[in-house]
């Protein structure tokens, strides 16, 4: 018989599993039994030029089909729509913090209703645009009522020295803080270290279509599958309704349809990236605040967005899910975050729910051979 020729590397990672094919980096396509995979595709989303439009939900919603939610007032929040389900599969959380936010905004110190660390920044802020002489409210060409409005507070609406108080027969009130935004650019009215602004976070997330993606694993119909692309992807036809998956995710991303049992999530628009085309998500976002392309041009193109944000004043930039070292082997849809994982309402340090499964069975398999050795000796013993 000729003598074959050594396996190629493809080849032996067919035959034999990928050593990290449970926890660690690795290719997520190649090691499904793809030949030939394209790049791998996914998304990086800088949070710090998200707008909050919800465009990214609308469009999602639009291609896929997905039904109508987000329609209740939480009573909580502007987002209505709260949190990722099996009818949001995109959602923008907005992360309300009544804490004080300069131009550029630097670390906060103590609670959220501490001032300012710079307020040189703060000050930055509060200056970046020329007086016009009229200031909504305020009706112009009328001073007494301006004098009314700004009497008692040592500076008026317009950041002028307050009127004599009792020079307008009311007491000297002076404006009210109510708890609502104010017309004029923050700190213009309140000076710097006594602003009350709220800082507005916005990020739209996403399935993270983890490399080791748990819901994949424990998934017993095979309705979850991985793309060519390295993305995960649920075959709703299929899909039992276990449950399984929603367990396994260590993200909290997968959801039920209430009126179905399926599981739903995002697809990263399979059907259009075996097109060649965009995702409706990112192709609708106004500031390119979602990115879609290869994996590894997102990285480095994320690590670049943090080096500039660093040098312009924003130490709190970093990113999450890019780390191919990680608990999950790396996310196929990462972010340029403003503040802590938990403040978005991510875990900090993500791991996935499976990588401990072969010590599991191992040590299963043991008590199982361990109690069959002590039934057998229990009779055994007994006969004699």
């Amino acid at each position: 018989m000729p003598r074959r020729s050594p396996p190629t590397a493809r080849e032996r990672s067919r035959v034999l599993p990928d050593p990290n094919s449970l926890y660690g980096p690795l290719d997520p396509a190649p090691d499904a039994g793809y030949e030939n995979a394209p790049q791998r595709m996914g998304f990086f989303t800088d949070t710090s030029v998200c707008i909050g439009c919800k465009a990214c939900e609308v469009a999602c919603k639009e291609w896929n089909g997905v039904p109508e939610s987000g329609l209740d007032l939480l009573g909580m929040s502007y987002d209505n729509t709260g949190a990722l389900t099996a009818n949001s599969w995109r959602h923008v959380a907005f992360i309300e913090q009544p804490r004080p936010a300069g131009h550029r905004t630097p670390p906060f110190a103590g609670t959220p209703t501490d001032g300012s660390v710079s307020a040189a920044s703060a000050a930055a802020a509060a200056g970046t645009s020329e007086r016009t002489g009229t200031d909504p409210g305020v009706p112009t060409g009328t001073p007494s009522a301006a004098a009314r409005m700004a009497g008692g507070g040592p500076a008026d609406v317009r950041g002028a020295i307050a009127a004599d108080p009792t020079a307008t027969g009311r007491g000297g009130a002076g404006p009210q803080f109510l708890g609502m935004p104010g017309a004029q650019p923050p700190g213009r009215g309140t000076g710097v270290e006594e602003r009350t602004d709220f800082r507005w976070l916005m990020m739209s997330d996403v399935c993270k279509h983890c490399t080791h993606a748990a819901c994949l694993d424990v998934c017993p119909t095979g309705s979850l599958f991985r793309t060519e692309f390295g993305t995960v992807v649920v075959q709703e036809d299929i899909c039992n309704g276990c449950g399984y998956c929603i367990s396994a995710c260590p993200y909290g991303v997968i959801d039920q349809r209430k009126d179905d049992g399926r599981a739903w999530k995002c697809t990263l628009c399979y059907d259009r990236l075996g097109a060649g085309m965009t995702p409706a998500c990112a192709q609708a976002c106004p500031t390119e605040s979602i990115q879609y392309g290869p994996l590894d041009e997102l990285r480095e193109r994320a690590a670049a967005r943090v080096e500039t944000l660093h040098e312009r004043g924003v130490p709190e930039a970093r990113l999450y899910g890019h780390d191919p070292n990680d608990g999950v082997g790396g996310d196929g849809a990462f972010f340029l975050l403003l503040d802590e994982p938990e403040v978005y309402g991510l875990p900090p340090d993500p791991v996935v729910t499976t990588r401990d499964l072969p010590k599991m069975w191992k040590r299963a398999g043991l008590a199982a051979l361990a109690m069959a050795a002590a039934t057998v000796a229990a009779f055994v013993g007994g006969s004699s």
